[in-house]
C-alpha cells in the first residue's frame, strides 16, 4: 500500500492533482464573507493539460467585488505554489451570474440562509 501512495507522489493523476487544488481552494476566501471561494460556488472549473498546467474559470459574487484584482491572483498563486501543478492561470467569468443558490450547502449553512 505504501509503494501505491508513493506512485501516486510521483506520477498523480489528473483527478489526484484536481484534489490538490480543490484542496487549496479551501484556504482562500474573501475578506467579508467567511466562507472559501470553493464552497461559496465561485470556481466555475478547474481544467488540467496534460503537463499539470492548470486553468482555473472563476467568478466574484459582484463586477464591484473589492478583491476583485487580489482573490484571482490569491487563487492563482496557491494553485501554482502546488508541487504537481507546472503553472496556473485565472479566468474571471461572469456568466453564468454568480447566486447563492451555487453555495454548497455548508457554506449556505455557514452564512444563515438554511
Amino acid at each position: 500500500m505504501a509503494e501505491e501512495n508513493n506512485k501516486n507522489l510521483e506520477n498523480p493523476s489528473k483527478q489526484d492533482v484536481e484534489m490538490q487544488i480543490i484542496d487549496v481552494l479551501k484556504t482562500v476566501y474573501d475578506p467579508e464573507i467567511p466562507v472559501d471561494v470553493y464552497e461559496m460556488g465561485l470556481i466555475y472549473e478547474i481544467n488540467l493539460d496534460d503537463d499539470f498546467n492548470a486553468e482555473i474559470v472563476m467568478t466574484l459574487t459582484s463586477p464591484s467585488c473589492p478583491v476583485a484584482e487580489s482573490l484571482p491572483e490569491e487563487v492563482r498563486q496557491k494553485t501554482e505554489g502546488l508541487w504537481s501543478v507546472k503553472s496556473a492561470t485565472v479566468q474571471l467569468a461572469w456568466e453564468p451570474p454568480w447566486t447563492k443558490d451555487m453555495m454548497s450547502e455548508e457554506a449556505k449553512f455557514e452564512l444563515g440562509f438554511m
